[in-house]
């Protein structure tokens, strides 16, 4: 390992990190594990797991908050503010950007194929990220059973991701070995032990932080007006995402649709597939929500509307997060040497395996597919593609860039610009 990095360096390389951090959660853990250990040899496996794992317990995007802990083990608090910020605000700043032209111009037919060839290539990314992972997470039988059952339970049983990521603790605990302790670095990275006071400095720091702007929303514009109902609502979605994007999207979509009627059913998968082509953590969906929510209920002009519902989404979504990393981090740290809880959270990182190629396998069934039905056997469900809804121009564009990404190692943001234009020349002429 090289020594800490200066700030310098973590804006670069974390600039960097934020705006080539496309590919959902897969690719970007698997970018920040190629940058941080490969290249910059800044962490070692181990240490970068041990993160992995708990931030995979939080509520919230877990590849943010896995740079933001990144960041503090290397810099401190300043250092995670660096990392956590640089990773979401330039996909923020496209998001954003992307819904002012969807609400201005949604149907021109050359802003569709630019999404569509997109999409089909982010589908590459994730492969590549999950067979990243896998190498690195499935070192035994026992561990690959686990990554199994995980896909098995979410993909056909729908088992809430809670659920399996307690049941994988618990199994890892019981059938993995612990993992081989590295710690010949620790005394160089880990800060100070935590104390009580602390704590409590952290967490008052950050509650005010996230807390004040929401009652002062509430005062000033009432508690019924859009952006007061905003912050309550993107609130309550910091504290109960676990699982990550995939798993609150359905809820979200739920709740932003028929309770509060922000938008269309057809516009939330519009917004998931604005994230899915962006840098940044899939869960700036929810910037997209929030600016449609301003451009019809603000009362303001439709893009400064718009503009302020998506802050109003981005401040409440993701300032949790540093709570969540600032305040629990220093204590998670004191728990690296302990071995049955190595043990444990490798159980997490296998069952996360799975996760991640359900999230693979449901993605290319919609990418390659414009109907996906589901056939119910008892407690299971089979996800069953309609075949005269397959897309041929999705699928050549998708098996074209993965043979770029994985035998040829081509740089990623040439071949999604490679995989819009040809979605845009395949919804021109086709």
């Amino acid at each position: 390992m090289n020594g800490s990095p200066s700030y310098g360096e973590l804006v670069s390389v974390f600039g960097r990190i934020g705006v080539l951090s496309f590919g959902g959660p897969a690719g970007q853990i698997a970018l920040m594990h190629r940058v941080l250990i490969d290249e910059r040899k800044w962490l070692d496996e181990a240490r970068f797991l041990h993160a992995l794992n708990f931030c995979m317990l939080l509520p919230g995007p877990e590849a943010m908050q896995l740079a933001t802990y990144a960041g503090w083990l290397l810099r401190g608090v300043v250092g995670g503010l660096i990392a956590g910020l640089l990773f979401v605000l330039p996909g923020a700043v496209v998001i954003t950007a992307l819904s002012a032209l969807y609400v201005s111009f949604g149907g021109v037919p050359a802003v569709e194929g630019l999404l569509f060839g997109l999409k089909a290539a982010v589908l590459a990314v994730v492969l590549e990220a999950l067979l990243r992972i896998s190498r690195r997470a499935l070192k035994s039988g026992n561990a690959l059973v686990i990554a199994i059952v995980a896909f098995a339970a979410i993909a056909f049983a729908g088992i809430p991701f809670p659920v399996i990521i307690l049941l994988a603790l618990v199994a890892g605990a019981f059938v993995l070995p612990p993992a081989p302790l590295k710690g010949v670095e620790t005394e160089t990275l880990a800060p100070r032990s935590p104390t009580l006071a602390s704590f409590l400095a952290t967490s008052v720091i950050w509650l005010a932080i996230w807390l004040a702007p929401l009652m002062a929303l509430a005062v000033m514009l009432g508690p019924q007006h859009v952006f007061a109902t905003e912050a309550r609502f993107f609130s309550l979605m910091a504290t109960v995402t676990f699982g990550g994007a995939y798993a609150v999207l359905a809820y979200v979509a739920q709740q932003a649709v028929e309770v509060y009627g922000w938008l269309r059913p057809d516009e939330m998968l519009t917004g998931l597939g604005l994230a899915e082509t962006t840098p940044g953590p899939l869960i700036l969906v929810l910037v997209f929500v929030g600016f449609l929510a301003g451009v019809r209920e603000a009362g303001l002009d439709p893009l400064a509307g718009g503009t302020l519902g998506a802050l109003v989404a981005l401040w409440f979504t993701f300032v949790p997060c540093f709570l969540w990393i600032f305040a629990g981090a220093p204590y998670i740290e004191t728990l690296r040497h302990v071995r049955w809880l190595s043990a444990a959270l490798a159980g997490v990182t296998a069952a996360v395996v799975g996760v991640i190629a359900n999230l693979a396998l449901w993605f290319g069934l919609h990418v390659f597919f414009g109907t996906v039905g589901e056939l119910r056997l008892g407690p299971l469900g089979l996800p069953v593609p309609e075949p005269a809804s397959f897309v041929p121009s999705a699928a050549v564009i998708a098996m074209a860039a993965a043979i770029a990404l994985l035998r040829y190692h081509i740089n990623l943001i040439a071949v999604l610009a490679l995989a819009a234009l040809c979605g845009i020349a395949a919804s021109t002429w086709f």
